[in-house]
């Protein structure tokens, strides 16, 4: 046995135990809905955060998904606890499960980003883990969808954590994924790829801050294209590979980030959907659209997924397949 087959076993049983407890699962007609919010910025006590608030518990009433994935820069004001007992509120009300992927603003405020991570494990109905010490960052994970009539996994979600800012003198800007986060990566893909009589099982990603290769993407005329491009992407300076691996991998077909209030467009490169949700939150910083969130449909046994906005309005734009 090499030496990743022996980190996959070692990273698998530290963290499989939460995933497995609380199981996501296709339902009867094997259908499987997430939502994803993203950059909801808010602030306790502050009267521009209501309307996100009233955005999460209109849409989560209108949907009634399997799943909300928050994506980043969730609470950015103290105390910070107040801030997550609020928009987790329409959550738990409606009894949903959720996963949380951390921004660059999410510890800027009393709390720090380990205080943060556990903090979001402490709620009920949270899938998040903080599960191996080794592993830069926190609340990465690999959530798998068991298929209704199997009971084994079927699809694979992963939560990362893509850092906040750069720690290399010279580089400015955002934070990137890590070698070591990389590695955690590869061994889950590779684990599961096992439990899949050797076949990639189909995945998604959710992280805060766009890799590089969004930009390109995007610039590229004859990528498939839906939604708009609004501000340039800030993406990291440095690319350190996260992109190349799932590619080799040959799992993730579509990976859902925030970051940048103004896009909601998702890009088709080498058969990887590079998506953005959509602005969630309200007044409290800058917004170059209404709010809105991301829903991400499933159908057991395809290769795919499909995904439309909905607006606060009720409106749904930009339905797309992928």
């Amino acid at each position: 046995m090499g030496r990743s087959k022996y980190i996959v076993l070692f990273m698998w049983l530290s963290c499989v135990i939460s995933a497995f407890t609380q199981r996501l699962k296709f339902d009867a007609a094997g259908h499987f809905k997430i939502v994803q919010f993203t950059d909801v910025h808010y602030i306790p006590d502050n009267p521009k955060s209501k309307i996100a608030i009233r955005l999460i518990d209109e849409v989560l009433e209108q949907e009634k998904p399997d799943l909300v994935v928050l994506t980043g820069d969730i609470v950015t004001g103290h105390p910070a606890k107040k801030g997550w007992d609020s928009v987790l509120s329409p959550v738990l009300q409606q009894n949903i499960p959720f996963m949380v992927t951390l921004g660059n603003h999410d510890d800027e405020q009393d709390l720090s980003r380990k205080q943060v991570a556990e903090l979001v494990v402490s709620y009920p109905l949270n899938l998040n883990t903080i599960c191996v010490d080794s592993v830069t960052g926190y609340l990465n994970d690999a959530l798998p969808i068991m298929g209704h009539m199997s009971g084994r996994p079927a699809f694979l979600l992963y939560g990362l954590d893509s850092n906040n800012y750069s720690t290399i003198q010279g580089i400015k800007g955002y934070g990137w994924f890590t070698p070591d986060q990389i590695e955690w990566y590869n061994c889950q893909s590779c684990y599961y790829k096992s439990l899949n009589e050797g076949k990639a099982l189909p995945a998604l990603a959710f992280f805060h801050i766009p890799l590089p290769e969004y930009r390109i993407a995007y610039d590229m005329r004859k990528n498939r294209k839906s939604g708009k491009r609004r501000e340039k992407e800030c993406a990291p300076e440095l690319n350190t590979g996260m992109y190349a691996t799932m590619l080799l991998n040959g799992d993730v077909i579509g990976m859902f980030t925030g970051h940048d209030h103004g896009n909601d467009y998702i890009a088709l490169y080498n058969g990887i959907a590079l998506a953005y949700g959509r602005f969630s939150g309200g007044k409290t910083t800058y917004t170059k659209t209404s709010n809105g969130a991301r829903i991400i449909e499933l159908q057991e046994g395809k290769r795919g997924f499909s995904t439309y906005i909905r607006l606060l309005d009720g409106k749904i734009v930009g339905r797309s397949e992928f």
